[in-house]
């Protein structure tokens, strides 16, 4: 897999990742919603504003932002079924695929160091960090 390759499978991702963290934060429920609802809104803003730079990184590699919504459900390797459930349920769905999406750019920062494309790598990797720190989701989702 190329660089790029993996960039675009990151964009698909993080396009569904987004999605499915923003219907949690929208559909939260329960005793604990305040917290849930901001926390889950921090999730998604992060990987919503990813979208637009992911797609940017793309094109200054010559190649193009995955424009079909279809494409995007049918090659994302996170699941694209709905999220519902409990407060609970809805943590652990998006932490689960937060997690997978770490996996993604570690694999991106692996190819992009391998092919030389620093600039992928480094920017792959200030994004494993981050999502290496949520672990206010780890403790909610823990029980």
């Amino acid at each position: 897999m190329t660089t790029a390759e993996q960039l675009t499978q990151v964009f698909y991702n993080n396009f569904v990742a987004y999605y499915r963290s923003h219907a949690a934060h929208v559909n939260v429920t329960g005793r604990t919603f305040r917290s849930d609802h901001k926390m889950l809104g921090g999730i998604y803003e992060r990987r919503q504003a990813e979208i637009d730079k992911i797609a940017e990184i793309l094109r200054t590699m010559d190649e193009f932002m995955p424009s079909s919504i279809v494409d995007v459900c049918e090659n994302s390797t996170i699941p694209t079924d709905a999220i519902e459930g409990s407060a609970d349920e809805l943590l652990e769905a998006v932490m689960m695929d937060l997690e997978h999406l770490l996996e993604d750019f570690k694999l991106l920062i692996s190819i992009a160091s391998d092919e030389g494309v620093e600039e992928v790598s480094n920017y792959a990797q200030d994004q494993a960090d981050h999502l290496r720190v949520p672990s206010t989701v780890h403790k909610c989702c823990a029980a």
